[in-house]
């Protein structure tokens, strides 16, 4: 027969035990925080809104276009802002410590911003970045403060920066994982915020679509959660150039495909489906002939007396194809593109026939199509 056990032992007092208490309070550090973070905040009241320029198309086409001007930056880039944002991120996470290096992954502009912020509160700054980085980006990185920890292959910048985080006890920023959160995309000024705020006087204020490149995907995440949580209409178009894999693997909904070729096109594109990049958020894609990207950047020059990088011309090719596809449909309304940094950073890149002539790409037959299209209003790729 199975019966009760008893005992005579008394239960243990739940009261006797003592409360463990560890307080790691650090107020010397927290003095330097408060310092760091009222830095960075007064920086984005001194430079968080830009310019939006107006792309001259003929008014009767009942179109307009305009760019977010992102080079009028401090740092010269649409990366400043996500620069400030991954820096207060990892300030009020407490991750980024007086005297520890903070180190990113990083094909140049993001990592001159980070630079710059990095100076700002008084830690050191490395960028590891691809040794094909244009020279320009790699003097203003060090113009900042920055050091450049240069890689053969550009696959391995991950890798290399979580182990020198490692290696001197600093924080990897980590752009491609944490930009999609980072960012405050419901407003408090961000670039979606912004522009819809200067469209409101203009004839079509609700654009049509919003033409956003991806290199970490931050920016288009951020436009299409503030369109949604706005409940506007707004359509979000991504366009990729060659060697990416994000409209592979967009189109397939593949999140493991890879690239094995690095862009051409500075900035954007990616050889992995980084975690920053939403593609549930995103209405459109568009694969971008690296070819068109520059014979774009050098039609803006012609048009608006503006030198851009690569990855303004990457969307404003795609942006002026969804005009012409507007226009063809006899429809009226608005696209906004970005312009993301100055051209003066690539000079002997997307501004070199050299250069063009090395990697075998010949912008002719795409100027040709700009040429007719800005001429004639009609579209023929």
């Amino acid at each position: 027969m199975i019966g009760f056990v008893s005992t005579t032992e008394p239960a243990p007092d739940a009261t006797s035990a003592p409360t463990a208490d560890v307080d790691r309070s650090d107020p010397e550090y927290r003095a330097w925080l408060k310092e760091a973070v009222r830095k960075v905040r007064a920086e984005s009241g001194r430079s968080a809104d830009t310019h939006l320029l107006a792309f001259p198309l003929p008014e009767e086409w009942g179109i307009d276009l305009y760019l977010k001007d992102e080079s009028t930056h401090p740092t010269g880039s649409l990366k400043h802002r996500l620069a400030r944002s991954l820096f207060l991120y990892g300030l009020c996470n407490g991750w980024i410590r007086p005297g520890g290096p903070v180190i990113e992954a990083s094909s140049g502009s993001t990592a001159v911003s980070e630079a710059y912020f990095a100076k700002l509160i008084g830690v050191p700054f490395i960028a590891v970045m691809p040794r094909t980085t244009s020279t320009e980006k790699t003097r203003l990185i060090e113009f900042h403060g920055g050091r450049c920890h240069l890689v053969d292959d550009p696959h391995t910048v991950y890798e290399v920066s979580a182990a020198l985080a490692a290696e001197t006890g600093g924080h990897f920023l980590d752009q491609f994982t944490y930009a999609e959160r980072a960012t405050d995309w419901r407003g408090n000024n961000n670039i979606a915020e912004s522009t819809f705020d200067q469209l409101r006087a203009e004839r079509f204020p609700e654009p049509a679509w919003i033409v956003a490149t991806a290199g970490t995907g931050g920016t288009s995440a951020t436009f299409a959660r503030y369109i949604h949580y706005m409940q506007y209409d707004t359509r979000v178009c991504v366009p990729d150039p060659e060697n990416s894999c994000f409209f592979d693997g967009w189109t397939r909904d593949d999140p493991e495909a890879t690239s094995d070729a690095a862009s051409r096109i500075e900035g954007i594109g990616r050889p992995r489906m980084e975690p920053s990049f939403v593609p549930a958020a995103v209405d459109r894609m568009m694969k971008v002939p690296d070819a068109a990207s520059v014979a774009a950047v050098r039609a803006l020059e012609a048009a608006m007396g503006r030198k851009a990088g690569g990855s303004t011309g990457t969307g404003l090719w795609s942006a002026l194809r969804i005009v012409a596809e507007m226009r063809a449909a006899g429809r009226t309304g608005s696209v906004v593109t970005l312009l993301c940094d100055p051209g003066d950073r690539y000079l002997d890149k997307y501004y070199s026939d050299t250069w063009l002539a090395a990697q075998g790409l010949d912008i002719t037959p795409y100027a040709r199509t700009l040429d007719d299209f800005l001429a004639t209003g009609e579209w023929r790729e």
